[in-house]
C-alpha cells in the first residue's frame, strides 16, 4: 500500500511537494481545497494552509488598525508597535517555512484548533 505523500496530487506533482507548495502560494492551496479528492495528506495540509493564511490575514488586519489608532494617539507609540509587528511578521514568515518544511518531509503536523479542524474536514 502507498504512502499518502508518495501518492500524485491532482496537480500530477508528489504529494509532499504539493503539499508544500500550498503553504508558500495559498492560491494553489485553495485551487487543490477543490480539485483534490484522493490524497488525504494534501487536502489536509491544502485545508490547513487556507486557514493559517485566513488567521494570518485577521491578524495583520487587527494590527493595522490597531497601528492607525496608536498614530492619532502618539507618532512614538506608533513607531514603537511597528517594531512589535515587525516580529510577528517575522513570526508569520518562520511559521509558513516551518509547515512547508513539516509538509516536505511527510508529516502530518497539525497546529494547534486549526490543525484539528482541516482534520475534521479532510
Amino acid at each position: 500500500m502507498q504512502n499518502a505523500t508518495e501518492g500524485k496530487s491532482a496537480l500530477g506533482l508528489d504529494g509532499n511537494v504539493t503539499a508544500l507548495i500550498g503553504y508558500i502560494i495559498p492560491l494553489v492551496a485553495l485551487i487543490l481545497v477543490f480539485m483534490e479528492k484522493d490524497n488525504k495528506f494534501v487536502r489536509f495540509h491544502s485545508i490547513q494552509s487556507l486557514m493559517y493564511a485566513v488567521a494570518i490575514f485577521i491578524i495583520l488586519f487587527s494590527l493595522t488598525i490597531f497601528s492607525v489608532m496608536l498614530a492619532f494617539i502618539s507618532g512614538t507609540l506608533a513607531t514603537l508597535f511597528s517594531l512589535i509587528s515587525l516580529l510577528v511578521w517575522l513570526g508569520i514568515i518562520a511559521g509558513a517555512i516551518f509547515l512547508a518544511f513539516k509538509a516536505y518531509q511527510g508529516q502530518m503536523f497539525k497546529l494547534p484548533v486549526i490543525g484539528d479542524m482541516a482534520e475534521k474536514w479532510t
